[in-house]
């Protein structure tokens, strides 16, 4: 803010949204209102009222109000409909201005606050009022700054930071729009909540660190050395402690109005605090890393959430911005590249790893979102767990009986490997857990692993049609099954082994089809015995997991988007490095050669317990087949991009036996032949599987369905187009490959990427 002899510079709106707006309170927040208002034209007239006479003048110098007054009476009888008074007083003063409010006012003039604490101006309002009239909005604009005063008064101050609402049941919808209308002509992004949920909230990510910040400068005040320590503090210090320059006399009344949720956050943090102290004193260097690592995640992740979402949801726009490829038509694919860790093992390496005895080293971590969620669920339990970085993570496990409850649900964003094998590992914990996940996850179909676990004795409740979120209650006493599987699932396979770890008695499961066998081969790695006979494999409880280190093998998932890219394009020549060759997955391999690809395996090895290899793919035309059902179960998440190689074969590809790609993250046949048929290819969906005639794939907009591997098998699908190809809703491509835009531009495809409404 300038000068104060200055007067603000106004923009003008064609037509004000507002009639009259008049402020209570010309602080800091008033202040900014107002100037922000006339700044943007955004009403016809800004009134201010101010208990103190210089205050009012200073607003009116300041060009931040049009007339003021220390009475609200003298303007109430020009104030109707389409009018908006703002309560800008410290908390317990909204009591008294109401009161003088109610006396002046109509019922047409909508009334609002930015009090911190709702709870007591709900109370308030309801007291003076006998009900809650519905044209009382409360509200909590969440902004502010070290400087206090008019003078302070800033007309950018609410520009891109949140303004919650807090509307009752009683509030008309007229005048929750129009409060909202006003926040948004200042540049506020503007939300809604519950008022018990706001106060709570508040009370432990707004009020307890005020709470904090000022009782340390307090404290550091009166140490004989404060002022070298003043003199000497770093950045953190000043940051942290920024907040303690803040209105004492507002802090004061915020404190005594949300006194319940105050003093219980007040409570928690004096409990850990003292928690971490005694590992301080008695040099607990893994309980001391436990605490750094999770509150430094937990930062991380509240970061993400504030460039997305905060709080519970917008009022102003309820549609998600989505990510939208632009993909050139043409190119070939070349390079030498190694795409990130296998998710399958990063998931199963955490799991194990934190149910392990000792320190297990984890090195190919894939840093995907999906993966992420499975290691969050492990630290939200207990474990100690330091990375990731640069793919390295150290888990210090706690024992197959070490885990903690956790505080609240554990989320698994969009992850199904997460939820599935978590499920059989929960059933077998002493404590009740709540599995929940995003809106995509919240739509499969988890009785295929719920069934079963109660048929082991585990009590699992699911939503309608058995789907997430799941309830697991613990305590119960597991028992070994023989469970022949219906369908050949490596997710529920894993779920029932590890359940069985907890079971009394041997658990057996039998699989129609071979499918990936990374938890036996795990399991095994970490000293458990796993015994195999045929289809079927059994585990005994009783054993003990022991750490060890891990090498993740990069993921032939991920390498499937680049292997089939190059065999569409003429003239591609790619090697994908350290690809895990486990022969229950390399069913993509095998089918591809069957359609003519030129692949070559090179310096095969193995890497703690999984096969690898580097992969070469030079181009060769490709023929369509009927491919064989025995290779559908070890290429299942590959196949939206073998649909993609199969639009561009020669001849006609069947798919059969794929029922289970119409419960994945979409309904994968489906998405996948709208996608071929808006891009000219002629394909029919069947029950199970797709039969897809190869031809000219033509330019187009394609639909991924919020699905990561049909996002990117589009993607790669323009390579043999003869136009732009359009992927819309690209967002969860970070779920699993992290990198993928990044690699695809290295290796030649023309991509480019865009965030739209």
């Amino acid at each position: 803010m300038s000068k104060q002899s200055n007067p603000i510079e106004q923009t003008s709106s064609p037509t004000p949204l507002l009639n009259k707006v008049v402020i209570v309170g010309l602080g800091l927040i008033g202040g900014s209102l107002a100037a922000a208002l006339k700044q943007r034209g955004a009403c016809n007239e800004v009134i201010g009222i101010a208990r103190r006479k210089e205050t009012t003048l200073t607003a009116l110098k300041m060009g931040i109000v049009d007339r003021a007054s220390a009475d609200i009476a003298d303007f109430a009888g020009e104030l109707g409909a389409g009018d908006v008074v703002f309560i800008a007083v410290p908390t317990l003063t909204v009591a008294s201005v109401l009161k003088d409010l109610k006396a002046a006012l109509g019922r047409d003039v909508v009334i609002t606050d930015g009090a911190s604490v709702k709870g007591s101006v709900r109370d308030d309002v309801i007291k003076l009022y006998g009900e809650f009239p519905e044209q009382v909005v409360l509200g909590h604009p969440i902004a502010g700054s070290e400087q206090s005063g008019v003078e302070a008064s800033n007309p950018d101050l609410y520009v891109n930071h949140r303004v919650i609402l807090t509307p009752m049941p009683e509030n008309s919808v007229a005048a929750v729009a129009l409060v909202g209308a006003m926040w948004e002509q200042v540049g506020a992004e503007v939300l809604a909540m519950d008022v018990d949920d706001h106060d709570l909230v508040l009370g432990a990510t707004s009020h307890l660190p005020h709470v904090i910040a000022f009782s340390l400068v307090d404290t550091l005040a009166h140490d004989s050395h404060n002022q070298n320590i003043f003199r000497y503090a770093a950045g953190g210090f000043r940051d942290f402690t920024r907040i303690a320059s803040s209105d004492a006399i507002m802090w004061r009344d915020i404190m005594l109005a949300n006194k319940k949720s105050v003093l219980e956050a007040i409570d928690l943090f004096s409990t850990n605090l003292a928690r971490l102290r005694t590992a301080i004193a008695e040099e607990d260097a893994t309980t001391i890393t436990g605490v750094f690592t999770r509150a430094k995640a937990a930062r991380d992740r509240f970061t993400k959430m504030l460039m997305n979402q905060a709080y519970v949801k917008t009022m102003q726009d309820n549609q998600e911005k989505h990510i939208v490829y632009t993909v050139a038509p043409g190119g070939t694919v070349k390079g030498n590249i190694r795409v990130p860790g296998d998710k399958s093992i990063s998931h199963r390496s955490i799991m194990l790893g934190s149910l392990a005895e000792g320190v297990t080293k984890i090195e190919g971590f894939l840093e995907g979102e999906d993966a992420l969620a499975t290691l969050q669920a492990f630290r939200d339990m207990g474990v100690v767990i330091e990375g990731p970085e640069h793919g390295s993570v150290t888990v210090n496990g706690v024992g197959l009986h070490g885990l903690e409850k956790p505080s609240g649900a554990l989320y698994m964003g969009n992850s199904g490997t997460s939820m599935r094998l978590l499920s059989g590992i929960l059933a077998g914990q002493k404590f009740a857990t709540e599995l929940t996940g995003d809106v995509s996850l919240s739509k499969r179909p988890m009785n295929r692993v719920a069934n079963p676990l109660r048929e082991m004795g585990a009590v699992v409740d699911t939503a309608e049609q058995g789907r997430p979120p799941l309830l697991i209650n613990g305590g119960s006493k597991l028992k070994g099954i023989h469970y022949d599987m219906p369908m050949a699932s490596a997710q529920v396979k894993s779920c029932l082994l590890l359940a069985g770890l907890y079971a009394e008695g041997e658990t057996s499961v039998t699989e129609p089809a071979p499918t990936r066998d990374h938890t036996e081969r795990m399991l095994r790695g970490f000293g458990y015995d796993v015994n195999r006979e045929g289809n079927t494999i059994r585990v005994k409880p009783g054993g003990k997991l022991t750490a060890t280190n891990i090498d993740i093998p990069a993921d032939i998932s991920s390498a499937t988007f680049f292997l089939v890219a190059a065999a569409i394009a003429p003239g591609s020549d790619i090697t994908l490095t350290h690809v895990g060759i486990n022969p229950t997955r390399i069913g993509v391999i095998n089918i591809l050669r069957l359609m003519g690809a030129n692949i070559t395996l090179s310096n095969e090895r193995e890497v703690g317990g999984e096969p690898v290899a580097d992969i070469r793919l030079q181009y060769a035309p490709l023929k369509g087949i009927q491919i064989p059902e025995d290779q559908v179960p070890l290429a299942i998440d590959e196949f939206p991009a073998l649909l993609v190689a199969a639009a561009c074969a020669e001849g006609t590809t069947v798919l059969t036996g794929a029922e289970e790609l119409r419960v994945k993250e979409t309904d994968r046949i489906q998405a996948m032949a709208d996608g071929l048929k808006n891009l000219g290819i002629q394909c029919e969906p069947t029950e199970d599987g797709i039969v897809v005639h190869g031809g000219q794939l033509t330019g187009g907009s394609v639909e991924s369905c919020h699905d990561h591997r049909i996002a990117m098998s589009f993607t790669i699908a323009a390579l043999r187009a003869t136009g732009p190809v359009v992927v819309n809703n690209c967002a969860n491509v970070s779920t699993s490959f992290p990198n993928f835009v990044d690699l695809a531009k290295e290796v030649g495809i023309n991509l480019e990427v865009n965030i739209v409404n």
